[in-house]
């Protein structure tokens, strides 16, 4: 499974990443980024961390 940070929309509030920092960061321009892969060990956290966007950027999609 892949994660997607629609970086547009995003407000770099960080909670992704203090959920899910396995798969999310907060980059150098303050902004969401999706840079690990969602396996079975995180893929509880990183659909938390989907659902808990408050601005609903986030996408999970099967390979």
């Amino acid at each position: 499974m892949k994660a997607f940070v629609d970086r547009s929309g995003c407000i770099g509030c960080g909670l992704c990443e203090s959920i899910c920092p396995e798969v999310f960061r907060i980059d150098d321009e303050g902004l969401a980024e999706a840079y690990g892969e969602v396996d079975a060990s995180n893929e509880d956290s990183a659909t938390e961390a989907r659902d808990s966007c408050p601005v609903s950027v986030i996408s999970l999609e099967e390979d």
